[in-house]
């Protein structure tokens, strides 16, 4: 950690490891998954110590507290002394994984859907052909 006054949130994200490029801290950050002390933000926005960052990773939800800055991508044990996850956050990240670990698989759910091969064949010989539908008017 390097004694920098203020660092743009794009480079700091991707310092503190939570994009794995600078792109993707600005993609991220244009979409609007990414927003400081509340706001919503652009790519060169500053950050200092003591800002709280809220982001989505995927389904994850994070909310961190800005600790330090770092111009420069390091090991992951340096990027992690750059932030603090809020205690609140922790519980909610937690719970989120505890009800998609609990959730049922959706494939389960489906009770309908293409038939297969053998369904076909069962449907085609049960089927009445004279009462087919025909688009003739009678």
């Amino acid at each position: 950690m390097s004694e920098l006054a203020s660092l743009r949130l794009d480079k700091w994200l991707w310092s503190a490891r939570f994009y794995k490029t600078r792109s993707l801290a600005v993609e991220e950050i244009s979409k609007g998954r990414v927003s400081v002390n509340g706001a919503a933000v652009k790519p060169a926005r500053e950050v200092r110590p003591g800002d709280q960052v809220q982001l989505r990773q995927g389904p994850v939800e994070r909310t961190v507290q800005v600790l330090g800055l770092s111009a420069q991508r390091g090991p992951a044990p340096a990027a992690q002394k750059l932030y603090e996850e809020t205690a609140a956050s922790v519980a909610a990240r937690e719970q989120a994984a505890e009800q998609r670990r609990l959730a049922p698989e959706p494939a389960l759910s489906l009770s309908e859907g293409r038939p297969t091969k053998r369904d076909r064949r069962h449907i085609e010989r049960n089927r009445d052909w004279n009462e087919r539908w025909s688009a003739s008017i009678d």
